[in-house]
């Protein structure tokens, strides 16, 4: 997905489809993670089933019809749902013919969208995205999570370094997040020892907002802020699996990059959040416990956000002396995840830069580790070249649905 993608509000769809093979493509589209706050269902029926539904019942927000009636006998079939619609409510037709003539009658008749069939899920939620995003809002940030295969392969300080490495080459704002609110090491990395941070933004519930995040934030470098942990033991930090959703959004709202150091467990909100960011890094040591837990990551992972890209990988710490080690480019084909980087153990290098609370390229600026960093943050925030999405030629953009007649 591009960086530039917006979340879709907190909607309610109605989708009536004439074929099963048209209603397993929207429930599908329930799937991308823009899609995380809509509620969706499908019922059968086309524009017949919608008119007769909503004679008794209140219309969503936006209402989804596939239609196979032929071009002349649409608009009569439209100004008879206008009837039984409320005036806010937004209709996405799903047609089967791509003709000039109908797609102006639509115009006439107010339909907010029109898709010809057949069509991608990806087509789908940018019309929804389109139709509900707010008119004029600054696109939301790009979300990128690090999670380590195992404890210690080092996803803390390959998420810092790529943080720096963002901040510095792209001259952009990034926000890291150390949701390790026990363990986490984003103070000491950067030599930072702030009064609050992240723990104060999740247990002030509800009430945290914009103007309260900027105040928990610090800033450690140019273009680099941070949300620490308070790294004490006098509570235990369990939360809701949405705990942390609106602490990203709002992140996204102000912060073009939002690095998220998330730490090795496995619990709801941690599920949850790795299902929702637009990349997801995972970090490991070439080792076979690593690869297990690698695999069933990225499986997991895959599975959780189907539309999305696929999680990539990052082999730390290669090169330990007399271990045995799994090939990088082997490790990476037996996850089935790309390989972002190979990043060689270092000891006195990684030693130095955790005592002194500074980045690799603070303390040894021409070493080649830096430009692993930089070629990773380079993909993460979506500046090598996109690969081809899906099609969306059959997306015709028109006015919005129901306009009622004086």
């Amino acid at each position: 997905m591009a960086g530039g993608a917006r979340l879709i509000p907190r909607i309610t769809i109605q989708a009536f489809c004439e074929h099963s093979q048209t209603a397993q493509l929207v429930e599908s589209a329930i799937h991308d993670r823009r899609m995380s706050k809509v509620a969706l269902t499908t019922h059968n029926g086309g524009l017949e089933g919608a008119i007769e539904t909503y004679k008794a019942n209140p219309t969503p927000n936006l209402i989804m019809v596939e239609t196979t009636l032929p071009p002349a006998d649409i608009p009569a079939a439209l100004a008879r749902l206008a009837d039984v619609c409320d005036a806010s409510t937004r209709l996405i037709l799903l047609g089967h013919v791509n003709d000039v003539l109908l797609y102006r009658e639509l115009i006439r008749s107010g339909v907010s969208e029109y898709i010809v069939l057949p069509a991608t899920a990806q087509t789908i939620v940018t019309a929804i995205t389109e139709l509900f995003a707010a008119e004029g809002a600054a696109p939301i940030g790009r979300t990128v999570g690090f999670v380590a295969a195992k404890g210690g392969a080092g996803a803390s300080t390959v998420a810092h370094n790529v943080a720096w490495a963002i901040a510095q080459t792209l001259r952009q704002d990034s926000l890291i997040l150390d949701m390790d609110l026990a363990f986490g090491t984003a103070g000491l990395n950067f030599n930072q020892d702030p009064p609050h941070g992240l723990a104060d933004a999740v247990l002030a519930n509800q009430k945290v907002d914009q103007t309260m995040l900027d105040r928990l934030m610090s800033k450690a470098a140019n273009h680099i802020n941070l949300l620490t942990a308070p790294v004490t033991l006098d509570r235990t930090y369990d939360f809701e699996e949405r705990e942390f959703e609106q602490i990203v959004e709002l992140s996204q709202s102000t912060m073009p990059v939002v690095v998220l150091d998330i730490p090795h467990a496995w619990n709801s909100w941690i599920r949850h959040t790795l299902a929702t960011l637009d990349e997801v890094v995972i970090v490991a040591e070439p080792d076979l416990a690593n690869l297990r837990n690698a695999k069933n990551l990225a499986d997991t992972i895959k599975a959780l956000r189907p539309s999305e890209a696929a999680p990539s990988i990052v082999i730390n710490k290669l090169g330990l002396p007399r271990r045995p080690e799994i090939g990088a480019t082997e490790f990476a084909s037996s996850i089935e995840c790309q390989l972002l980087g190979q990043i060689p153990f270092d000891a006195a290098l990684f030693g130095t830069a955790a005592n002194n609370g500074q980045m690799i390229a603070e303390i040894a600026a021409n070493n080649k580790i830096n430009e692993i960093y930089r070629a990773i943050g380079m993909h993460v925030t979506g500046r090598q070249a996109a690969p081809a999405g899906g099609k969306a030629s059959g997306l015709m953009k028109l006015p919005s649905f129901l306009k009622k007649r004086a």
